[in-house]
C-alpha cells in the first residue's frame, strides 16, 4: 500500500527521520519534484512551501499547501489504481511500501530556524527550487553551513553564476570533510536550470518530424517520431525502438497519452514482440548517432554587422543600380561614337554626370553633345538618390538598437510567444538550429528582449490576444506556434486563434495545470485532427532531472513521449546488480531500461560529465577527441563493474536502478 497522504492541517511537530530529502520552492516545480521523489523513488520527503496562494496562479482558490496536497492525492490514487492492476515494474514490488507520506511545511523564507525544523542537519539532500535565484543562493549557503555533508540541488537561471556557486559550495564541503571521495564531492552540489532542461524538448516540437536530440560526449542521439507504416510497408526500427505511441494517436477522440490512459497509453522501451504486435501505432526510434558541433554562439538572423539589405531599402538599391547601368551605357556609347579611349570616355561621362562644367565645344561632334545632354539628365537623377541614401542610412543608424520587424517575404518560421525564462532559452535553442523565429512579447522590458535585439530576431511588441498581433508575426505562413507565456489562458487563446487562421498549424502550449492541459490537448486534437498538437509542462519536463540530481546522479536529457517522459542517463555498472554480470540482452528490461552504449574509455581518463563538449574553436583547427562511447553493442557482451553505460529508462525504471539503501550510517 502507498503511504497515506495527510490531510490539509499541519502535522504537529513530528521530527523527520535521518536520511530524508527536503524540497523548498514556491511553484509547480517544487510540488512536482516532491511527487517524483515520493511516488517514483519512494523517498521520505519534506516539502517547504510559502504560505498563501501561488504567485504564478493567483486565480486559483487553493493555497500552496492545498495545491500540493491535492496533487499528492491525485498521484496516490493513480498509483493505487496502477498497483491494483498489477502494473509494477519488473515485479520488484511497490517502491513506496513502508514509506511515510510527504510532510508539508509552510514558511515565508528558508531561514536557519526553518531549515533546522525541516531536519536539514539529518537530511540526505536538499533541493532549492525557488523562482528567485537570490533566495536559492542564500538558502544554499545557509544549508551548507548547517550540514557540510548535505547534497545540494539548486535551481538557477544564471548559468555562469551557477558554475561559480557550485565550485564555491564544493570547496566548502571539501574543507569540512577532508579526504572526501572526489566522486562524492562532484555530486555534493548540482546547479540546474529548469529552463535549460525543458528548452530542447519545447524547441523540438517546432521541428518537422518531431525529432528530439540528446547530447553525450560530443555526440548527438536523435530520437525521431515516426507515423505508423501504411498497409504493406515495414516500419524502419532505426538503431532501436524507444517507444510505441498510443494506439489512439490518430484517433481524435482517443486517449491523451498520459499514465492514466491504460492500455491505450504509449509504451516506453518495448521489447521486440511488443513492437511486432503493435500494428498501426507510431514509434519513437533512435534514428542516428552523429558528432555534435561544439557549443557555438547562436547565429543571428540578420548577420553580425549591418549589410546593405538592412541599411538601404530594396527600392533604393534598385534605383542606384539603374543609375549605374545608365552611366555604363553612356560610357559605352561615348567609346563607340567618338572613338575615344575607354578611360577618357568614362572620365568625361562622370564629369557630365556630376556637372563639372566641361561643356562640349562648338567643334565637337554631335554625338558627343548628345551624350553630354543625356549625362546631365542622369546626373539630375543622382542628386535625389544620394539624398535618399543619406536619410535611410541615418534612420538605420538611429534604429540600430531597436527591434526588427518581420520581413515581408518571411515564411516557414516559428512564432514564439513570450520571452521570459523559458521563452528566452527556447529562442536560443531554435536559433542554434538555424530555424527562423518571430517573437511576440507584450512587455518591451522582458528578460529576453535584449537577446532578441542582439540576435536580430524579428519581434512584435503587443498583446497576443489583441487582433492583428499574430498577423503581424506572419502566422499564416508560419510552420509552428510555441505559446510559452506564463498564463495558461493566454496560451490557449493564442493557439485557438492561430488554428482559426491556419488549421494545419503545429501548436505547442505551455500549460501549468495537468488536468487543464489534458482537456486542452484532447479538445484541440478533436477539432483539428490533421494538425499536430502538443501540451507541455515545464515542471513535468524538468522534475526528473532535479530528482536524479537529488539521488547523486545526472541525466543527459529527457524526451517527452506524448505526456510521458523518457530519461537518458550515464551510470556506473558497479553497484547495480540488475546490470553487473549480465549481458546487454539480459540487462534489458522492457518498460524500465535499455543499455544503449558503453563507455570504453579507461576509468582514469573518463569525462565526469558526458553531456559536456570541448570548447568552441572559432578557427576550426582543433580536431575533437574521439568518443569512447560504443553504440554498436553485441547482445552477448557481459557488463563489468568497471563499465560505464548510457541507458534509456522510464522514470520508475531509473528510480529502481538508483534506489538507495534506507539504512543510514551514523555520522562520527
Amino acid at each position: 500500500m502507498l503511504g497515506f497522504v495527510p490531510p490539509l492541517p499541519q502535522q504537529p511537530g513530528r521530527p523527520p527521520s535521518a536520511g530524508h530529502m527536503i524540497v523548498c520552492g514556491d511553484d509547480a516545480l517544487a510540488r512536482r519534484l516532491a511527487v517524483e521523489l515520493r511516488y517514483v523513488y519512494g523517498e521520505r520527503v519534506t516539502l517547504l512551501l510559502p504560505p498563501g496562494r501561488d504567485a504564478n496562479s493567483p486565480e486559483t482558490p487553493l493555497t500552496q499547501r492545498g495545491r500540493a496536497a491535492a496533487l499528492f492525492g491525485r498521484m496516490s490514487a493513480a498509483m493505487n489504481r496502477a498497483g491494483n492492476g498489477g502494473g509494477t515494474t519488473g515485479g520488484s514490488g511497490d517502491t513506496n511500501a513502508g514509506v511515510e507520506a510527504v510532510r508539508i511545511m509552510e514558511a515565508p523564507e528558508p531561514s536557519d530556524d526553518v531549515l533546522e525544523e525541516a531536519g536539514v542537519d539529518r537530511a540526505a539532500a536538499l533541493a532549492l527550487v525557488y523562482d528567485d535565484d537570490e533566495r536559492n543562493i542564500r538558502a544554499a549557503l545557509t544549508a551548507r553551513r548547517l550540514n557540510p555533508r548535505l547534497r545540494l540541488v539548486i535551481r538557477l537561471y544564471n548559468r555562469k553564476l551557477g558554475l561559480h556557486l557550485e565550485e564555491l559550495l564544493d570547496q566548502a564541503a571539501a574543507v569540512a570533510m577532508p579526504g572526501i571521495d572526489p566522486a562524492l564531492l562532484d555530486a555534493s552540489t548540482t546547479v540546474l536550470s529548469d529552463a535549460d532542461t525543458a528548452a530542447p524538448a519545447l524547441a523540438a516540437t517546432a521541428l518537422t518530424g518531431s525529432s528530439k536530440i540528446i547530447q553525450a560526449e560530443g555526440l548527438l542521439l536523435r530520437a525521431a517520431e515516426r507515423p505508423p507504416p501504411r498497409p504493406g510497408e515495414t516500419a524502419d526500427p532505426g538503431l532501436c525502438t524507444l517507444a510505441l505511441l498510443s494506439s489512439t494517436t490518430n484517433d481524435p477522440a482517443g486517449a491523451e497519452g498520459s499514465d492514466s490512459s491504460g492500455d491505450e497509453a504509449p509504451q516506453l522501451l518495448p521489447d521486440e514482440s511488443a513492437v511486432a504486435a503493435a500494428t498501426g501505432r507510431g514509434t519513437v526510434v533512435l534514428e542516428a548517432v552523429s558528432r555534435a558541433d561544439p557549443d557555438r554562439p547562436a547565429t543571428r538572423m540578420g548577420g553580425r554587422g549591418a549589410p546593405l539589405s538592412q541599411v538601404f531599402s530594396r527600392r533604393l538599391r534598385w534605383s542606384a543600380l539603374g543609375v549605374a547601368a545608365a552611366a555604363l551605357a553612356l560610357v559605352i556609347a561615348s567609346v563607340l561614337t567618338t572613338e575615344d579611349s575607354l578611360l577618357h570616355s568614362a572620365y568625361l561621362t562622370l564629369l557630365d554626370l556630376l556637372g563639372m562644367n566641361d561643356p562640349a565645344e562648338e567643334g565637337a561632334p554631335p554625338a558627343r553633345q548628345i551624350i553630354q545632354l543625356l549625362s546631365g539628365i542622369a546626373g539630375l537623377l543622382l542628386l535625389p538618390l544620394l539624398l535618399a541614401a543619406v536619410l535611410e542610412a541615418f534612420g538605420t543608424l538611429r534604429t540600430a538598437s531597436s527591434l526588427r520587424r518581420p520581413p515581408r517575404g518571411l515564411s516557414g518560421h516559428v512564432v514564439l510567444l513570450g520571452l521570459g525564462k523559458i521563452g528566452t532559452r527556447v529562442l536560443v535553442r531554435l536559433r542554434e538550429l538555424d530555424i527562423p523565429v518571430v517573437v511576440v512579447e507584450e512587455d518591451p522590458e522582458a528578460r529576453g528582449i535584449p537577446l532578441a535585439r542582439s540576435m536580430h530576431v524579428p519581434t512584435v511588441i503587443g498583446d497576443v490576444t489583441q487582433e492583428g498581433v499574430l498577423e503581424a508575426a506572419k502566422i499564416r505562413r508560419a510552420r509552428a506556434l510555441l505559446a510559452l507565456t506564463s498564463i495558461d489562458t493566454t496560451n490557449l487563446e493564442a493557439a485557438l486563434y492561430a488554428r482559426s487562421v491556419k488549421p494545419d498549424l503545429r501548436v505547442a502550449l505551455r500549460l501549468y495545470d495537468d488536468e487543464f492541459a489534458t482537456a486542452v490537448y484532447r479538445t484541440l486534437r478533436t477539432a483539428h485532427p490533421g494538425a499536430l498538437t502538443r501540451s507541455r509542462s515545464v515542471s513535468h519536463l524538468a522534475a526528473p532531472s532535479f530528482a536524479v540530481a537529488m539521488m547523486g546522479r545526472q541525466i543527459l536529457g529527457a524526451v517527452p513521449v506524448e505526456r510521458k517522459v523518457m530519461l537518458f542517463a550515464a551510470l556506473e555498472v558497479a553497484g547495480h546488480p540488475q546490470l553487473e554480470g549480465h549481458t546487454v540482452e539480459q540487462a534489458f528490461r522492457a518498460g524500465a531500461w535499455r543499455v544503449l552504449a558503453i563507455d570504453a574509455t579507461p576509468p582514469a581518463d573518463r569525462t565526469p560529465d558526458l553531456a559536456a563538449m570541448p570548447p568552441y574553436n572559432p578557427d576550426g583547427d582543433a580536431v575533437p577527441p574521439p568518443s569512447g562511447l560504443v553504440w554498436d553493442l553485441h547482445p552477448g557482451y557481459v557488463l563489468r563493474a568497471t563499465d560505464r553505460v548510457v541507458i534509456a529508462a522510464t522514470r520508475r525504471g531509473l528510480a529502481e536502478l538508483l534506489r538507495r539503501q534506507r539504512s543510514v550510517v551514523p555520522r562520527q
